[in-house]
């Protein structure tokens, strides 16, 4: 018996020594460290960036409560300086950042490397985070989530450049979708929002060629940031039980107009952007900014500080506190703070307002009913799929990131009718989401500007 079993032992290892020394098995390790690498890399600067990013919050917070008047200097100043940062250093670290991978990921070619650096690099990234920063201290009305997926797919990318000529070759395409999956789970804590977020807005090839990158990447991104931030939900654990029988109805009001407003508000975006392309010259950039920050800053004074900052401080007070009706207002300002924002320019992601604003829509819908505080919270939640949906046309995505973001399963069929619905609606302002114009318009420019720079190299006649 004894025998038997040293047989068997010898056996097996000779077996893992013969896998290890098999080529191809070589092959899939050394194509997989590089994702590895990147992941633990992506979420050690997303923990990082959370912590600076919510001390930049709260400076504006500090500051509206001791001294009202500051911002009116500070907000011009900041949305003025994170602009110049954009507009002098690197121009595609403006805005989220989503629209940048999607587009990098569409051209990514043997012959488009400068293209595609201009879109993800490490000077990308620095300033990516450094705009964003100042706009967060700024009191602007931004997300840190987008921003964090445009960090990862560089990251990746640029550990991908760095493999020696002999390293067995990992498709470029391939390590961005990963890096932005990977992103998205760092930023909320969200793997399967990651996954279904590579599935559904990031790749239109075959998943089966890269799932396992993605898998392990997602796991090892959430893990590392995990394991320096702790476990943790994005929002918390939001009563959901005894709902009534009708809520379905409240449902479906919510994603009607939360996707509605969420599909106009990208489409004024996108007015305003099309319209500040046609200024000429600079100054007029940096006045369009500074009075934004003012716009920002004497609604916050006059009328409510809601207008200013993520808006996670509203998801998280309408869903855990007594005050769960916002006033009418609410959502306005919601929609109003991220526009004005968005549209100067500078680095800022709209995933987080997009949320808040659709939690408004949620729980002024239920205000008008005067719902218990589970209905309350379904319709908040269903507000925050449909808003980011109307924006974002990826309901299973929106759907997945708000269930894992508040560990409610209960109600997934809730959500993703939520999010279905506002995909429908959204149509009827708009066929496309605000990321597929900003992909679009991205290459275009990019597509400009490698002609012209064609054009100089030409010799003179």
């Amino acid at each position: 018996m004894i025998k038997n079993l040293i047989q068997e032992t010898r056996s097996y290892f000779k077996k893992v020594f013969d896998r290890l020394n098999n080529h191809t098995y070589k092959k899939n390790v050394l194509q997989a460290i590089p994702f590895w690498v990147a992941s633990i890399l992506t979420g050690l600067i997303a923990v990082v960036y959370t912590k600076f990013f919510l001390l930049a919050e709260s400076v504006t917070k500090y500051l509206y409560s001791a001294y009202p008047w500051a911002l009116f200097i500070l907000m011009p100043m900041c949305f003025i300086f994170a602009w110049w940062l954009v507009v002098r250093l690197a121009p595609y670290a403006k805005g989220s950042g989503i629209p940048q991978v999607v587009a990098a990921i569409e051209i990514t070619g043997p012959k488009t490397d400068k293209q595609v650096s201009r879109l993800l690099s490490l000077k990308v990234m620095l300033v990516k985070i450094a705009s964003s920063l100042v706009m967060a201290v700024g009191g602007g009305a931004i997300g840190r989530e987008g921003p964090t997926i445009q960090i990862a797919a560089s990251v990746f990318r640029q550990v991908n450049d760095l493999l020696p000529k002999w390293w067995p070759k990992v498709a470029k395409k391939n390590m961005i979708i990963t890096g932005a999956a990977a992103g998205l789970a760092a930023a909320f804590n969200t793997p399967l929002g990651g996954i279904v977020f590579a599935i559904e807005e990031l790749t239109k090839t075959h998943f089966s060629y890269f799932k396992t990158a993605i898998f392990s990447s997602v796991i090892i991104a959430g893990l590392t940031a995990q394991g320096i931030l702790g476990p943790y939900l994005y929002l918390g654990y939001p009563k959901i039980i005894d709902l009534s029988g009708y809520i379905f109805f409240g449902v479906v009001l919510v994603a009607i107009i939360s996707g509605l407003l969420g599909s106009a508000m990208s489409k004024v975006i996108l007015v305003i952007l099309k319209w500040k392309s046609r200024l000429k010259f600079t100054h007029q950039h940096v006045l369009y900014a500074g009075c934004c920050a003012l716009i920002l800053g004497t609604i916050a004074t006059f009328i409510s500080y809601d207008v200013l900052g993520s808006g996670k401080e509203i998801m998280q007070t309408t869903l855990f506190s007594q005050d769960r009706y916002v006033s009418w207002y609410t959502p306005i300002l919601r929609i109003i703070g991220p526009l004005l924002s968005f549209t100067t320019g500078a680095s800022g992601g709209i995933f987080a307002p997009a949320l808040a604003s659709g939690a408004s829509i949620g729980s002024m819908v239920s205000g008008w009913f005067q719902l218990s505080e589970a209905n309350t919270n379904l319709l908040i939640l269903s507000g925050m799929v449909g808003f980011l949906t109307g924006v974002t046309r990826s309901p299973f995505t929106s759907a997945i990131l708000v269930l894992e973001m508040t560990n409610r399963h209960s109600v997934i069929f809730h959500l993703i009718l939520a999010g279905m619905i506002s995909s429908v609606v959204s149509i009827l302002i708009d066929k496309h989401s605000l990321y597929d114009h900003l992909k679009v318009q991205y290459i275009k420019d990019l597509a400009a500007e490698e002609s012209l720079e064609n054009e100089n190299k030409k010799p003179a006649n």
